[in-house]
């Protein structure tokens, strides 16, 4: 870094965007100060300023520069933007697209089926290489507890129970590199990998635990508001707009845990699903009736939003729903039955499930269902990870449209990593007798 890049970034406590964005520095080698502005109006009000009037965690600073929250930042580092901003001499790929390396086996993706097959390919001696993704640490970051992970009875945070899984894979010779994967080739062996900032590296087997992404509405609203207001992260920013009444979309497991948390800080949390039941597991079925009998929580059924008004100087003012008493409203909008009304709320929260981060894999061959995730040979015995294409296997959420859980995840990574052992193995057994042949040759 050169001398005159400062890199300050604004934090809060409970913020998994915050450690990706200081585990992003971390990876660089580059220096940074914190703030932490739970707690402190003054200095809430100060990142609030200077970020041109956002009001969510992180927020990061280059030389008194605005770069903005993880997204910006994320963004900023996949095109190669933010090392020259940090001043920063990379050893990335040429124009020409030349290969940086050889590696017998890349992950793509740091969550939990990631970092676990990386735990289970490093004790194999297959040396993997860990590409961290545009989220790292996957999901489970944005999980406050984690209470049914087996082994922690008294529970463990997301991020630390991530971080523990890293340093233990690098512990067992897995190597994590900062950077998201744009393409991989699979017209030839070995595999070429390239990322968003030109670096290219060749494999004998890939590994695609890449995960899922939050998904929006693509509503009125939506892209103005983002970060003033409108989140995908309740842990994250809930925070920032304590004792405002607070607004949480879906109705699985993720909605339930964010209405519930939001109570610590929401004057009235308002839960609204398009049906009149939820898919949610009983768990945070009856964890959501006892803030509901408690008064700090509204359930809004059949009811689906259609526009957040607001301004980027003042947040989230209200929003536009509607209502049909047999559920799914929006595709019911011509039908005398349902309402349409506008409703107060201060801030709004998306938890209405995930995208499969699959385009990269585009053009291999790979097969995927409607939703794009990653269709695997599944089954018994040995195999159950491999896809279609030879040499790529598939863990996590990625493939996972169902289940969906860390232990499962996990279980996933480990089959991979195994799976691709076998798959290295004979490889090798392969190329033996070619490789004896040169060897009298010569």
């Amino acid at each position: 870094m050169s001398e005159s890049a400062r890199v300050e970034i604004y934090t809060k406590e409970a913020c998994p965007y915050c450690v990706k964005a200081m585990d992003l520095f971390d990876e660089k080698g580059v220096e940074y100060e914190t703030y932490n502005v739970t707690g402190d109006d003054e200095l809430f009000e100060e990142m609030v300023e200077r970020a041109d009037g956002r009001q969510t965690a992180p927020e990061v600073f280059v030389d008194d520069e605005l770069v903005g929250g993880w997204d910006e930042t994320s963004a900023l580092e996949e095109t190669g933007e933010l090392d020259e901003k940090l001043g920063l001499v990379t050893d990335g790929g040429s124009d020409e697209g030349e290969v940086l390396e050889h590696r017998r086996l890349v992950i793509t993706g740091t969550g939990i089926a990631g970092l676990t097959a990386a735990i289970y390919a490093a004790r194999s001696n297959n040396e993997p290489l860990v590409i961290e993704g545009d989220e790292p640490g996957g999901q489970l970051t944005l999980t406050t507890d984690v209470a049914n992970y087996p082994g922690f009875p008294d529970g463990i945070n997301g991020t630390e129970l991530v971080n523990n899984m890293k340093e233990q894979a690098r512990q067992f010779g897995a190597e994590t590199r900062n950077g998201i994967v744009e393409s991989v080739d699979a017209s030839d062996r070995p595999f070429r990998v390239e990322l968003t900032n030109g670096d290219v590296y060749t494999a004998d087997a890939i590994i695609a635990a890449s995960g899922a992404s939050a998904r929006t509405l693509g509503i009125p609203g939506e892209d103005e508001l983002m970060g003033y207001g409108l989140s995908t992260c309740a842990t994250c920013d809930g925070a920032f707009f304590r004792g405002e009444d607070m607004l949480v979309v879906g109705g699985g497991d993720a909605a339930m845990e964010e209405a519930t948390f939001l109570t610590k800080f929401a004057d009235t949390v308002y839960l609204v699903h398009r049906r009149e039941g939820f898919r949610a597991e009983d768990y945070w079925i009856d964890r959501v009736q006892e803030q509901v009998d408690a008064g700090d929580i509204e359930i809004m059924t059949n009811t689906e939003l259609t526009e957040i008004h607001g301004s980027q100087e003042d947040g989230v003012d209200h929003v536009t729903l509607v209502e049909h008493p047999e559920g799914h409203p929006t595709e019911k909008l011509d039908d005398p039955d349902t309402d349409e009304f506008d409703f107060d709320v201060g801030a709004v929260f998306f938890a209405i499930g995930h995208t499969p981060n699959t385009d990269y894999l585009a053009g291999t061959g790979i097969e995927t269902d409607d939703e794009g995730y990653l269709i695997t040979e599944g089954g018994d015995g040995a195999g159950q990870t491999r896809t279609g294409v030879p040499g790529i296997f598939g863990a996590g959420d990625v493939v996972d449209y169902h289940y969906q859980q860390a232990v499962t995840a996990a279980g996933m990574g480990s089959k991979a990593a195994i799976d691709a052992d076998e798959y290295l193995e004979e490889l090798e057994r392969e190329s033996a007798p070619e490789t004896e042949a040169a060897a009298a040759d010569d």
